[in-house]
């Protein structure tokens, strides 16, 4: 077996609700505790709040799509396009030999 959920720390898979505001309404998402870390590492990046970044990124939706029919679902893709993204930079930065 990989032992790939051994290896990690079990509370990053913990679901974690945060309360914020998107569009003037309060509400609560709910995540696993690792999504929230990389959602505060993207905000990090942006020089945002996460409660910043998650309002723009329903924004966001909202434009292009005109209706979020799952929005913790959608944040759960952006955290791993995101570490795809990094993963991919890595490896131009640093070839495999």
């Amino acid at each position: 077996m990989c032992k790939l959920l051994a290896r990690h720390d079990p509370r990053r898979f913990r679901q974690t609700s945060r309360s914020l505001r998107i569009s003037g309404q309060s509400t609560s998402i709910r995540l696993e505790t690792a999504f929230w870390e990389i959602l505060d590492a993207i905000a990090v990046g942006e020089g945002i709040s996460v409660s910043r970044l998650v309002a723009s990124l329903y924004d966001e939706a909202m434009d292009l799509h005109g209706e979020v029919a799952n929005f913790a679902s959608l944040l759960r893709t952006i955290c791993l396009i995101y570490q795809g993204e990094r993963a991919e930079m890595a490896i131009r930065r640093h070839p495999p030999a």
